[in-house]
């Protein structure tokens, strides 16, 4: 999302559902997930997803792990301040997490690093005790010091070398990186997404979130070639925005005739989105299309009546398999909002933003960080 400006343990009384929209009264004794209705909204949407609110948050700041930073040159207290939005992956039968830590150093409200984390059902991961992925005294540092590296998504390429795209800030401009890893542990930067296209045009503009369209293989996510090409949908704007590739390392953002970013979804007026649409997790080829959660902000005017100004809360795309630039439908209203205490009161309030998603053990596993502060997962049934 964009960058901002106790362990809670929730045992509701009321359910509160993961709504179009609207929630829904009932009560009931104990229970362990905020439910949504039956159904979906549209018959191509994935879900309905259930938070599994007797466990979430599922994982919050730790003061205790250190890492002496290369740049810095100082010991710090690397996931201390907030963790949150991660992508996630299956891989030898376990979840593995790669997750956004903030310390409370870094100057642009934290420098971001990506820590490590292993499930085997989901809910309980072990961390790994240092980072993974961080600013270096490298080539990207220019891009990444110090405000780090931020909101990881992790796709496998077809010969089995995971691609992640991340967020590098300076404390200026966010810019839309690549990084690849066989792995998960070992990880090679790759440069600015778009460092090369139109010679260097975009090099210094602002990016961010990149979803690459995959298709699930078994339980894992696959990226997949359309027409020749590899396609990513990107942004944090108004628009929704679509960038090819050939490799899954160097992108080419499409343009209109007049040479402007070609968008292939918009905000929409009275709507959750009604500020700006960000990408969720890995694009999903379906029989019914390509599908794309995506996480919406809500405008302080013309948004959400319904909803606080500056909420994020998720939507669903679905686009045409055959021509991913073909907008064929999206969801009217929010399948996801913030309605926990955790999800509306941190770092920055009433947020969830939906980023990893992940087939495992009969359920989608759907994570996302919340209030920028800590992370939660729902699940619904494959």
């Amino acid at each position: 999302m964009m960058n901002p400006l106790p362990t809670l343990l929730l045992l509701a009384a009321t359910t509160c559902q993961l709504v179009f929209g609207q929630s829904q009264p009932g009560t009931v004794r104990r229970p362990t997930s905020t439910a949504s209705s039956s159904r979906t909204e549209k018959p191509w949407m994935l879900g309905p997803f259930r938070k599994v609110n007797a466990a979430n948050p599922i994982m919050k700041a730790n003061p205790n792990t250190t890492f002496d930073c290369p740049v810095r040159k100082e010991t710090v207290r690397w996931e201390e301040k907030d963790v949150f939005n991660p992508a996630t992956v299956v891989r030898n039968g376990k979840i593995y997490m790669i997750y956004r830590a903030e310390d409370v150093v870094g100057k642009h409200a934290g420098t971001s690093r990506l820590g490590l984390a292993v499930s085997t059902d989901g809910i309980h991961f072990k961390r790994m005790p240092k980072p993974v992925f961080y600013p270096n005294n490298d080539p990207m540092k220019t891009y990444e010091w110090e405000g780090g590296c931020e909101d990881p998504r992790v796709v496998e390429s077809p010969n089995g070398v995971y691609v992640m795209t991340y967020t590098s800030y300076d404390g200026d401009k966010a810019r839309l990186c690549v990084a690849t890893s066989r792995d998960l542990e070992n990880w090679q930067k790759q440069g600015l997404a778009f460092g090369e296209a139109y010679n260097g045009k975009y090099q210094n503009e602002w990016s961010k979130s990149g979803s690459i369209v995959c298709k699930r293989v078994g339980d894992r996510l696959v990226a997949q070639k359309i027409n020749d090409k590899y396609w990513m949908y990107w942004g944090d704007q108004a628009e929704l925005y679509v960038a090819t590739s050939d490799d899954l390392l160097h992108w080419t953002p499409l343009h209109k005739a007049n040479g402007k970013l070609l968008a292939v979804a918009e905000s929409r007026k009275g709507k959750h989105d009604s500020r700006l649409m960000e990408p969720g997790p890995p694009a999903l080829i379906t029989p019914r299309g390509i599908l794309l959660i995506y996480n919406g902000m809500n405008a302080p005017r013309n948004g959400d009546p319904n909803l606080p100004e500056g909420t994020y809360a998720a939507g669903q795309l679905l686009f045409d398999a055959n021509d991913p630039v073909n907008l064929i439908d999206r969801s009217e209203n929010y399948f996801f909002k913030p309605d926990q205490p955790y999800e509306i009161t941190g770092q920055v309030n009433n947020v969830c933003f939906l980023e990893g998603l992940a087939p495992y053990k009969g359920k989608w596993f759907l994570y996302y960080g919340t209030a920028d502060s800590k992370i939660a997962v729902a699940t619904a049934p494959q």
